[in-house]
């Protein structure tokens, strides 16, 4: 660029000159082309899976794709509504807020038996503690780390349910 005169320069920014595409347009134009594999796109591209999946989840192209980064607005199972838009770790105490909501639907899931939505209370926390604790928010993370670790200290399943586990087993 140092040596372009500045007619080049004029002439490469010039109306008209096509752009180069966006890793959204090249994930949109590989996804209609047929190639709709998440990990597929994400390698061709150069894009994190996470980012393949939410250009794809805008255009209401793909659905199903969730990890780590997945927006908590995109419906997981029947479970995401209670959580989607309500978490967050912003500072010490939407942590706590966040850990209070994770709890009072975990105890409700218990009440009701409802060992999914259980499972989904703490995959929550274990999303929060990690997104947290991965953008350097240590204290933040703590919080979660702390619910969680009191979770997995209850290990006690209810009479009658250790069978049926056994046999899923």
């Amino acid at each position: 660029m140092a040596n372009q005169s500045k007619t080049d320069r004029a002439d490469a920014e010039a109306p008209g000159t096509p752009r180069p595409p966006t890793k959204k347009d090249q994930i949109r134009s590989l996804f209609l082309s047929g190639i709709s594999d998440v990990a597929d796109l994400a390698m061709i591209t150069g894009a994190r899976p996470s980012y393949v999946s939410g250009v794809l989840q805008t255009e209401n192209l793909h659905h199903g794709y969730f990890d780590l980064y997945t927006s908590t607005a995109q419906p997981m199972n029947v479970y995401s509504k209670f959580f989607a838009g309500q978490l967050g770790f912003k500072n010490e105490e939407a942590a706590r807020r966040s850990v209070e909501l994770i709890d009072r639907l975990y105890r409700q899931f218990e009440l009701a038996a409802d060992r999914a939505g259980q499972h989904h209370a703490l995959l929550m926390a274990l999303t929060m503690f990690d997104r947290a604790r991965w953008t350097n928010k240590l204290r933040e993370a703590d919080v979660f780390r702390h619910w969680l670790m009191d979770r997995l200290g209850e290990m006690t399943v209810p009479e009658g349910e250790s069978a049926a586990l056994a046999k899923e087993g």
